[in-house]
């Protein structure tokens, strides 16, 4: 049995348990069923992430001295930036590994939900096919229409975890009187950025993306 029959005999499997409970829904609360669970599974390494993000926060006074010291020559700040990440043991990707390690899954169900002959292809979400992208909710009854407000939905949610996640950002950064380093700044920006992925992806793979970037805010407000 290939990967993506697998995956689909559990979203099959997890439907049937909650159609009592969500009715013509249950394939989509299956999806977040699914996102939960690869979520929790990875949350060990999200707290191992937040260790080392708190560590790189304290070596924030010495990189501002770094560059300080080395202003205006990049190679030799970027070899005692490495320097000073490898001393300490921690790196400055180590916050990237969860969203990573999602991506296979991401991918897997992104295609589940866009081949031919797919039985989940009939699945809906509030009259919202699960196959479906924005713009085919568009073209079957335009923004307004039950699909179209499904997917309007789900943007007012990433746009809702985007704008907690930046401002967590923005109270950690004050509070700690540190900004974060190279890729780390970006981090608070990607739920708006799934705003973009979730209007062409399937349906589907936007409840993943939704579903997860919240999990991602909620995580890291615990534990950092």
């Amino acid at each position: 049995m290939s990967v993506l029959d697998s995956l689909s005999a559990l979203l099959t499997h997890l439907s049937d348990l909650l159609r009592p409970l969500f009715g013509g829904s249950a394939t989509a609360a299956a999806v977040v069923a699914m996102t939960l669970a690869v979520r929790l599974l990875l949350h060990p390494l999200a707290r191992a992430a937040a260790r080392g993000e708190r560590a790189r926060a304290a070596l924030a006074p010495q990189l501002a001295k770094i560059h300080d010291r080395h202003r205006g020559d990049p190679q030799r700040i970027q070899r005692a930036t490495a320097a000073l990440y490898a001393e300490s043991g921690s790196s400055p990707l180590a916050g990237c590994l969860p969203t990573l390690l999602q991506l296979p899954v991401f991918l897997v169900l992104y295609q589940l939900f866009t081949r031919d002959g797919s039985e989940l292809l009939d699945h809906t979400l509030l009259g919202a096919p699960l196959g479906d992208g924005f713009a085919a909710a568009l073209a079957d009854g335009g923004l307004l229409g039950p699909a179209g407000l499904v997917h309007l939905a789900l943007f007012a949610v990433l746009a809702a975890v985007g704008t907690w996640s930046f401002l967590q950002a923005r109270r950690r950064a004050r509070l700690t009187g540190t900004q974060p380093q190279g890729v780390l700044r970006l981090l608070p920006l990607l739920s708006y950025g799934t705003m973009v992925t979730a209007a062409v992806v399937p349906l589907a793979a936007g409840l993943y993306l939704a579903t997860s970037t919240a999990w991602t805010t909620a995580e890291r407000a615990l534990l950092l």
